[in-house]
Parts: C-alpha cells; structure tokens; sequence
C-alpha cells in the first residue's frame, strides 16, 4: 500500500473562526477544571503510547486531547505496513516527549471506530485536538514526512486550541534506561520437549495443553506459538473423515463449517495457497460471525505456516483486499 498523504486536511476545516473557538474554550475549561482538582502532574514515559478500544475512547482519546494532541494509529495484527509504522510513531511518541500522545487502535477488534473514522484501508492515522478529528496520512510513510506532518499538528494545537503537551516523568524515563534488561523468563525446555513428544505420538491434545502453559508465561516464544498452530491444526484434522469434507465442501459450498474444515484438511496435504485462498474467497462473500470465524482460521493458519513465508505475504495481502 503506497502512502496516501492527507496533507492535514482537517486543519483548513479547524480554521474556521466559530469551530476553533468553541473547542479552544472547551479545552481551555477542561484544562481549568483539572488544574482546580490538582493538575493530572507528571506521566511515566509508557503513557506516552497507550492501547484503546471503544470502550475508553472517549476517556482516552477525547477528553486526554484537551491537554494534549492525541495521534491515533489505526492497525491490525495481519498488516504488514503496520509492523513497519507502528514501531516508528512509538519511537517518535517517547522522542516528542509528551508533545503528542500516541493510541493505538486495533481495527479488527474495534470495527465500530474504523466504521466511524471512514477508514478504507490500514494503517490510517488521525489526531484528535481538543476534541477535534483530523486525518493525517494512510500507508507507511517515510520518516521525514511523518515528522513533518507531527510538527504542524503540535503547532496547530499550540496556536488554534492553548496545548502544550503533558510533562513526563523524567526520573522515571532515567530509571527506565538504566533498568537492567528483563532476562526472558523460563526455562521452557522441558515443556517445549514433552510437546514435541505428545506430537510424536499423536498426543495432540497434550502437545496443545504443553504450548500453552507456556505461552502463557512467554506469549512472544516463537516456538510455543508455531507448535499450538501445528497441534491444534492436527487435533481438528485427526478426526476428520477427508471423503466427507470433500463431498460436503462440493455440495454446500456455502456452508462456512465445511470451507474451514476442507481448508485444514489442504493445509495438511501441503496445498497451502489452496488452502488460503479458500478462506480468503470465504471472507469475501460471508459477513458477521461466519466472516470472522474464517478470518480467524486463516490468521491460524498462517502461524502454522510462519509469517516469513511469501505464501502467507500474498494471502494476507488478499486478505486486506476484501477486508477493506
């Protein structure tokens, strides 16, 4: 996805005299009101990035850009621009130095706001100021430009709306650099050990229960998370009658139950873009429940397969395709 520049747009609509000054008066109130309960004081470095879902986007989002331009980063977990984005506003988030905040919005899991934003395709970033939305740029952009877009958007909630930004904790942000790094916890050897020989003897549900206890220590091992993907594929598979999954894919096409099953059962005979592109066409004609189940299965699936692989590049571009 080539980057799509939105040129800071909302800021000629912002400029109109009437708009700019309702929401400088409303956060210059906010401001007051805080300032009469104490202040919000100084924030640790990790607020400067924060994870938000509908839920608290009104807290998070709307009433935090009264005190400080609010930078949302539309994401998903299957977006590969994303992977590449995301980090760089984080880093540019702790740079800035509480001069913007950063909230991160993970599409999949908050479709509501997606809907609202008019978001046609990720990443998308906007800002919110003094409780004012402004689209910023779509697609990974480079550096410089992102940098230059952040500068006007800081001086626009400077100018128009009175932010300054919030303080950070300097004290903390030292102890956190001179924190000695967390030693990854563990050992999972023996775990890891006893699920290759649950695998071994076709113990799928023992290889599952070991990946888990421990993932759910280490969520990030690489390992744990490709053997549950293989061994919950062959649990589901094991007792599958392949003749019958055929005959009933070819008769009910349309039954959304019988596509995942054919899919786990092409991914197991090795025909893996078969096996993606089932689930991918699934997605495109289903809605609600039976399009995120699909959506699901084929995210699974391309943990058995491992992110790397160019199968998996294609069908998670397919995928955003009919996605958005």
């Amino acid at each position: 996805m080539q980057p799509r520049n939105m040129s800071m747009s909302g800021v000629v609509d912002l400029a109109a005299v009437k708009a700019a000054g309702e929401a400088k008066a409303k956060a210059e109130q906010a401001r007051a009101d805080a300032a009469r309960q104490g202040g919000a004081g100084a924030v640790a470095p990790s607020a400067l990035v924060i994870d938000v879902d509908e839920a608290g986007f009104e807290r998070e989002v709307l009433q935090r850009s009264t005190e400080v331009p609010v930078v949302l980063d539309f994401w998903a977990e299957w977006c590969q621009p994303c992977k590449q984005l995301g980090p760089l506003l984080e880093r540019l988030a702790q740079e800035y130095n509480g001069r913007f905040v950063l909230a991160k919005i993970d599409v999949d899991a908050n479709q509501m706001l997606m809907q609202q934003f008019g978001i046609q395709g990720i990443p998308a970033v906007f800002a919110v100021v003094a409780g004012q939305a402004l689209p910023l740029f779509q697609g990974a952009a480079p550096e410089a430009q992102i940098r230059q877009t952040l500068d006007q958007l800081i001086q626009v909630g400077e100018e128009r709306f009175g932010l300054t930004g919030i303080t950070v904790d300097q004290d903390a942000a030292e102890a956190a650099d001179q924190a000695p790094a967390e030693v990854p916890a563990g050992p999972y050897d023996a775990l890891l050990e006893a699920a290759v020989r649950a695998l071994d003897a076709n113990d799928f549900a023992g290889a599952v229960r070991a990946y888990r206890n421990v993932l759910a220590d280490d969520p990030s091992n690489t390992e744990a998370k490709l053997g549950l993907a293989q061994a919950e594929l062959l649990s589901r598979v094991k007792e599958m009658d392949a003749q019958q999954v055929r005959k009933d894919v070819a008769e009910r096409p349309a039954d959304v139950a019988a596509q995942l099953a054919a899919a786990d059962l092409d991914l197991v005979g090795g025909h893996v873009e078969d096996a993606f592109g089932r689930l991918v066409e699934t997605v495109r004609r289903t809605f609600g429940d039976d399009r995120n189940a699909a959506r699901v299965r084929l995210l699974e699936l391309f943990e058995v397969i491992g992110p790397e692989d160019p199968r998996v590049t294609a069908a998670r571009t397919a995928l955003a395709r009919v996605l958005f």
